[in-house]
């Protein structure tokens, strides 16, 4: 359960209605009921949320009948494949495996589906017609059944760590196989998972295969309740990470449009509130020995876009943004990354990277994409959803990884100071990328043990 869904409103009202001390001696099937009719008590305040997001992203109040299971099935007749990604993120680790699916099950139809606009937005502009892209429906019974009755799937491939109760319930009873595909498991979230004991030990029983990312995340698992011999180390796939001929000649451009050569460049990947204005004070020191230096700033959540450049201005820093369509000028001092999906080609101007959600206590996000760029990395201390990534770059020299916040200016100055060691971060990082690869072949495999021969 994630908190952008309304997770952190279950969580508190499992408490405020006394269940989660019910929950390592009730049933899985008394916990799932109340739960259930928890949620139902709560949905007032999840479609309130809905609608407060919807001030600065308009999209979360259009296409709710979906989040209830009320849609038009394709016509498409195939036997069908459902792909769950939540948001952007696990869209984009998702997408070279859908592409995948796509060639190696031409007889099946493909349902992919996300809780978030910006999640929806990617999935069409990535794959167009090519799939059914609907909302994931809210964790309701009968938002479920609806929705598993329209689709039927015979294989429902959920990315990470999405785990919602009925979703898993109503999918395994309609005998559909379910596999978790590049789970990850921190000891922070097993520890919220264990407070549901009986809950989570079902949850786990009704997945028949679980593709996970390190032997740790495993472990937890295991001690939660899931069977050992469904468990499968496959690594990341999202070192699997492909910069292709296209992506790498719009690189060339966008270096070339940001004069890479003449002032350093210094971007900022996928910020979130708290972060921001860290960036700014350590960039403000850096301009006092490096005048030049351009600060490419990323904000995670395009709802964000204008309160981040707002905050720039009010600081004093000429703002240009990305969608303006055109180059940086030498008195700019910021461009603002405020289109979808161009986070990987703008980390290819990195001299340094810096990853966000990681200055605060968020859990910090993907590092690959700047790594595969022979970018050196940067991170705040909070990296618990990629802990085993951030592990492998630290060993291999690749990425710094701070013990405070404040500790960021200072090393980002010592990195523009020595340019060889940047190089040599650089190739470290790209080694880690390199030697960590073929996790999508090896869940591609599962998947294929799962679906039922044609």
């Amino acid at each position: 359960m994630r908190p952008r869904d309304g997770g952190a409103l279950y969580w508190r009202g499992l408490r405020v209605a006394g269940i989660l001390p019910l929950a390592n001696t009730a049933t899985g099937a008394t916990m799932r009921l109340l739960y259930s009719l928890l949620f139902y008590c709560l949905m007032p305040f999840v479609l309130l949320r809905m609608l407060w997001r919807s001030r600065l992203a308009p999209a979360y109040r259009r296409r709710w009948a979906e989040r209830l299971g009320f849609f038009t099935a394709p016509a498409d007749v195939r036997p069908l494949i459902w792909v769950h990604a939540v948001s952007v993120g696990e869209t984009l680790a998702a997408a070279p495996v859908i592409e995948a699916l796509l060639q190696r099950y031409p007889g099946h139809q493909l349902a992919v589906t996300t809780t978030t606009p910006t999640g929806s937005e990617r999935v069409m502009a990535l794959f167009g017609e090519r799939v059914f892209h609907v909302y994931a429906p809210w964790d309701l019974p009968g938002a479920v059944r609806r929705f598993v009755r329209r689709l039927q799937p015979q294989l429902l491939l959920i990315m990470e760590t999405e785990l919602w109760p009925n979703m898993l319930h109503y999918s395994a009873a309609a005998g559909c196989r379910v596999v978790l595909a590049n789970a990850r498991l921190s000891a922070r979230s097993a520890k919220g998972y264990a407070r549901l004991g009986g809950l989570t030990r079902k949850m786990l029983g009704q997945l028949d295969c679980v593709a996970c990312q390190a032997r740790a995340d495993g472990e937890r698992f295991v001690e939660l309740g899931l069977p050992r011999e469904r468990l499968h180390l496959t690594g990341s796939i999202k070192f699997d990470l492909e910069l292709g001929e296209s992506l790498r000649r719009e690189a060339a451009k966008l270096r070339g449009d940001l004069a890479c050569e003449q002032r350093p460049v210094l971007v900022a990947a996928s910020t979130h509130p708290g972060e921001d204005e860290q960036i700014l004070d350590a960039f403000s020191a850096l301009r006092e020995q490096y005048p030049a230096l351009l600060l490419v700033l990323v904000p995670r959540h395009p709802e964000r876009f204008d309160s981040v450049a707002a905050l720039c201005e009010a600081r004093g820093w000429r703002v240009l943004r990305r969608s303006a369509g055109r180059a940086p000028a030498p008195a700019d001092d910021i461009l603002l990354g405020d289109t979808m999906g161009e986070l990987l080609l703008l980390l290819s101007a990195a001299r340094v990277a810096i990853i966000g959600g990681s200055l605060i206590e968020h859990g910090g996000h993907n590092v690959l994409e700047a790594a595969a760029w022979g970018a050196p990395v940067v991170t705040g201390p909070w990296m618990f959803n990629f802990e085993e990534i951030s592990r492998l770059l630290v060993a291999e020299g690749g990425m710094i990884r701070l013990e405070q916040p404040q500790q960021l200016a200072a090393t980002l100055l010592q990195l523009l100071d020595d340019e060889p060691r940047c190089q040599r971060m650089g190739a470290a990082g790209l080694k880690v990328v390199s030697e960590n690869g073929g996790a999508r072949e090896r869940l591609l495999h599962l998947v294929a043990e799962q679906l039922p021969p044609p």
